[in-house]
């Protein structure tokens, strides 16, 4: 991703990027096979990712709060979320769920370095995207899909970064925010996981994805955590502790 204007407006360093999934640009579709689910079982993320990435929009808090305060404080991977938030006012996520987790939870700045066993919230207003180093970016270009922060350009950047070693969530939602995210983090061989449509407060954002995207793993929340706590005991060096 190559930084095309800096403009300091009071958090870090945040940058005007050009954006794989702008507005406007159609990404192919990556093959949904038969309903877009290749597995309904938790399986395991062991030794196969270095970073997870989840979006979630309405009903995607109460989401989190499910899977997030279960996991324990030495995950030895970053978690990075973006939540369609109010633009116009302070985000309270990292507060809330730094209270309730194990894990280390902040709001993401511009130019943070990404360290395991930490949840890295988008603030509001800006778009999060994962930069080599591997390192976190903010940006203010313009809205995506009417969302900024956008859960397309999380996950586009950080399937450039991590390619087959990124593991992308998507819950609940109702728009269609995701999606080319999810194909990208796909055609990186990443690891695509999507809420169980039936089992989300608003099925849209995971029903749209699997029309387009062949997913992983479609798991209620309950699986979805399962699978989020295989990768616990296992040290940044991939042995067992």
């Amino acid at each position: 991703m190559t930084a095309v204007a800096s403009s300091a407006v009071g958090r870090g360093d945040p940058r005007t990027r050009s954006i794989g999934c702008a507005a406007g640009r159609q990404v192919p579709d990556a093959p949904a096979g038969d309903g877009g689910a290749a597995s309904v079982s938790p399986g395991s993320l062991a030794d196969r990712v270095d970073a997870i990435v989840i979006g979630a929009s309405a009903g995607g808090i109460e989401a989190l709060m499910t899977l997030l305060p279960r996991l324990a404080a030495d995950l030895p991977v970053p978690i990075h979320v973006v939540v369609h938030v109010p633009r116009d006012r302070p985000s309270l996520l990292a507060t809330v769920f730094a209270h309730r987790c194990a894990m280390r939870v902040v709001e993401a700045e511009d130019k943070m370095p990404v360290e395991p066993g930490t949840i890295h919230f988008a603030p509001p207003d800006y778009h999060l995207l994962v930069d080599r180093g591997p390192i976190l970016a903010l940006s203010i270009e313009a809205p995506v899909k009417h969302s900024r922060p956008s859960i397309d350009v999380l996950f586009e950047s950080a399937a450039q970064v991590h390619g087959p070693r990124l593991a992308a969530i998507l819950l609940t939602g109702a728009s269609d925010d995701g999606t080319d995210g999810l194909v990208a983090v796909r055609r990186a061989g990443g690891i695509v996981v999507v809420q169980e449509p039936a089992s989300a407060a608003s099925p849209i954002m995971p029903t749209a994805a699997l029309r387009r995207v062949a997913a992983d793993h479609v798991l209620p929340l309950a699986g979805i955590g399962a699978l989020l706590r295989t990768l616990e005991g296992i040290a940044t060096n991939g042995e067992t502790r």
